[in-house]
């Protein structure tokens, strides 16, 4: 540091950098001309709810992130309120799994189950429920199979209807489609009104990519298909035109929340969704993008929390509104 004797004059050239010292001052001076804010409230969390375990379970792919028995699930909840977090996101592992995804529908099935725990436990909690056949049927797809073994679109939408309405009963705060079959929000809208949830509001997973973020999750969920893959329903992944005409059919089909997944190869998509619609926008931190940071902070090639940081400030200034991520927990301790 230079003294006052060996300061130089106004204009005067020196070899030295002087780099005036942090302040609160300054701190708080880069924060209220801050442009993007990041809040605690804007945060979702998932869960992953499994059949036939006892304890919670670590997923090896996820450091961090754990599978979770209904038994246990009301005191996670718990943890997950007292850290200001506002809302959850379930995913149901059942014990069995058939051609017709039976389970996902079961008034008693596991996140059916779980909402009803977690409700019970922390009313205030907004818990929002994943709607999707993958995790429920024997053959990993998202919908009903034909016999040549193509996904039939229509009749998936009368089970999905089903889905969402028992989630609905059970006490679900928003329901999720994220199969991506055409037509399942106005499916779906039409069984919600007809059960009396007409203000349950669906969050669509507008447009979702055929990812390769999505691995640690398959492993997750055991979702894993059995043959083939989600290409011919998922979203290719150089297309955003095709992108804003999918958001544009949820929206006409009675979406009231729409999103983008996966989150940071996409935020040129969730931009340009921003840009052309005005309804609240959710964007999902996927598993892959979470186990990439949290693989490379364990190697210490990253600062684990400034990455974390800027990765979820990036999703925000890219103009989503709602941010699902795995990190919610950590990050909620670091943001005011």
């Amino acid at each position: 540091m230079l003294t006052e004797r060996e300061a130089p004059a106004r204009g005067q050239q020196t070899d030295l950098t002087v780099r005036p010292r942090r302040t609160r001052r300054t701190e708080t001076l880069r924060r209220m001309v801050r442009e993007t804010r990041l809040s605690v409230d804007n945060l979702i969390y998932p869960l992953f709810i499994v059949e036939g375990i006892n304890e919670a379970t670590e997923i090896s792919s996820m450091p961090g992130q754990y599978r979770w028995p209904v038994a246990k699930i009301a005191a996670e909840a718990e943890s997950i309120a007292k850290l200001g977090i506002p809302a959850v996101l379930l995913f149901g592992i059942p014990d069995f799994k058939d051609e017709m995804g039976r389970e996902a529908y079961n008034p008693n099935g596991i996140v059916q189950a779980a909402v009803r725990e977690i409700k019970r436990a922390v009313p205030e909690l907004v818990v929002i429920t994943d709607v999707c056949l993958c995790e429920y049927t024997s053959h990993g797809h998202c919908g009903v199979l034909s016999p040549d073994g193509y996904v039939q679109n229509d009749p998936t939408l009368e089970l999905l209807a089903r889905m969402s309405l028992s989630h609905a009963e059970a006490g679900a705060d928003i329901i999720a489609p994220s199969d991506m079959m055409d037509g399942r929000v106005r499916s779906i809208r039409t069984a919600l009104d007809g059960g009396g949830f007409e203000n349950t509001p669906i969050m669509a997973y507008s447009a979702k990519f055929a990812s390769g973020f999505y691995g640690p999750f398959r492993e997750a969920a055991d979702s894993t298909p059995s043959f083939g893959d989600r290409r011919s329903y998922q979203m290719d992944p150089p297309n955003i035109r095709e992108a804003l005409r999918e958001v544009e059919l949820d929206v006409q089909e009675g979406a009231d929340m729409i999103m983008v997944k996966p989150a940071l190869p996409y935020l040129d998509v969730i931009a340009k969704v921003r840009e052309r619609y005005d309804l609240p926008l959710a964007a999902y931190n996927v598993s892959g993008e979470y186990a990439m940071l949290k693989a490379a902070a364990r190697m210490g090639w990253l600062d684990e929390e400034r990455v974390i940081r800027e990765s979820l400030i990036a999703i925000k200034r890219a103009g989503a509104d709602m941010i699902i991520t795995y990190h919610s927990k950590e990050a909620a301790g670091w943001l005011d």
